[in-house]
């Protein structure tokens, strides 16, 4: 019954959703306090109560045909100023309206870019470790994806092999910064650097190539790192943004693109985009999240929160032996794992511990561990986690019995 397209996504299901189900299983089992649940990026810092209010006095200020109806396919006009607005204030940009397509999240994002600019074996060159739809979103229009195999000493971008990678088939370059799953953060040497190689091959190919810069992790950033706002760097640049981080609504799906008038065929591409966001089926952005994100266009989660349980579980995990770069960014830890990733998983799924592997970002003999959980959830895991150490004879106490 179900197509040909459809039948590897079944068998190969996101190993990520895998884990979470998993977790309420385990759950019903062993109680919920009794399950250490690190799989899922869903954040447990609550929405700023800005969020709550501003829901509240739209329905009760705001007409109902404004609040829940139809718009323009890219979005509320005046909601699309603000977010051009809050952008130039803060990066310095020069962005309008027109430049602002609102979206169902940074999943509905990319699938209308690559809706808009793919073509059947067109190639779509990403750096490992990458968040795994990317993957199924190129493959969607037929796409190919091509991978920069990781750097696994500084998990910055490998530029000789991306140097490589590029062909005269490459249509689009993701990058991702925050990196999910590193926690990483992309430097304007490495960010200059990208677009110089991605100039020179334009040049080379005589075609445009398309930077997408996915940025659901923007906002999370710690001791004081910066983010470089990557248009600057290269004029056929798309950012693609999602609130479900910045603002801890990832149930909502409110997010959008950014596309500059500085690209390639702008008014063909924009227009472009606002189509391909209908006739997928999204239609546009849901209208109540759209007024929401209006008036809280600025608003931010309590960010010392992810730092404490960043702080907490590096320290403690890195005390026990394990091998792990310091995330400058976003809310995972990646872990070098002492025997093949999966087998690891599956031994601390044992011990009630849930985790995804790295495998599944590209990225073998590592493991993603999303902190984004009570400071208390993370406090009760510390003796466990200390107990796979021993028994994989990383350091800590001795275990008498495996």
């Amino acid at each position: 019954m179900i197509s040909d397209k459809m039948r590897p996504l079944v068998e190969n299901n996101s190993a990520i959703r895998a884990m979470f189900e998993e977790g309420k299983k385990l759950a019903a089992l062993y109680g919920r306090e009794n399950v250490y649940d690190f799989s899922l990026g869903n954040p447990n810092v609550p929405a700023p109560l800005a969020v709550n209010k501003a829901i509240l006095d739209i329905l009760n200020e705001e007409e109902s045909t404004l609040v829940h109806g139809y718009m323009s396919n890219a979005g509320y006009e005046d909601v699309r100023d603000a977010i051009a607005h809050s952008l130039n204030r803060r990066f310095g940009t020069g962005f309008r309206l027109e430049n602002i397509l609102m979206t169902v999240g940074a999943a509905s994002g990319m699938n209308v870019i690559f809706k808009t600019i793919l073509n059947p074996g067109d190639e779509v060159v990403v750096f490992a470790p990458y968040f795994m739809e990317y993957g199924s979103y190129v493959r969607n229009y037929d796409g190919v994806l091509s991978v920069v195999p990781p750097d696994t000493k500084t998990f910055q971008p490998d530029l000789k092999e991306f140097e490589l990678r590029i062909t005269n088939k490459t249509k689009a370059v993701i990058i991702n910064s925050p990196n999910n799953p590193s926690g990483v953060i992309y430097s304007s040497e490495t960010l200059e650097s990208i677009a110089r190689i991605m100039k020179e091959k334009e040049k080379e190919y005589g075609k445009s190539i398309v930077l997408i810069s996915d940025e659901p992790y923007r906002e999370l950033a710690y001791d004081g790192a910066k983010v470089p706002y990557v248009t600057p760097f290269y004029h056929n640049t798309i950012v693609c943004y999602s609130y479900s981080k910045s603002l801890s609504l990832p149930g909502e799906r409110i997010g959008y693109l950014v596309i500059p008038d500085e690209m390639d065929d702008f008014q063909e591409l924009s227009a472009a985009a606002s189509i391909a966001n209908r006739v997928l089926g999204c239609v546009n952005a849901p209208s109540l999240m759209q007024r929401v994100i209006m008036r809280c266009v600025d608003e931010q989660v309590d960010l010392e929160s992810y730092n404490r349980n960043r702080e907490l579980l590096y320290g403690h995990l890195t005390e026990y032996g394990f091998e792990c770069i310091k995330p400058e960014g976003a809310f995972y830890l990646f872990v070098k794992t002492p025997v093949d990733d999966k087998e690891f998983c599956q031994f601390c799924k044992e011990h009630r511990v849930l985790m995804v592997p790295g495998s599944s970002f590209a990225c073998p003999s590592y493991v993603r561990i999303a902190y984004c959980v009570s400071y208390d959830q993370i406090l009760r895991s510390l003796p466990v986690f200390e107990k796979i150490a021993v028994a994989y004879g990383l350091g800590g106490k001795k275990e008498e019995n495996r």
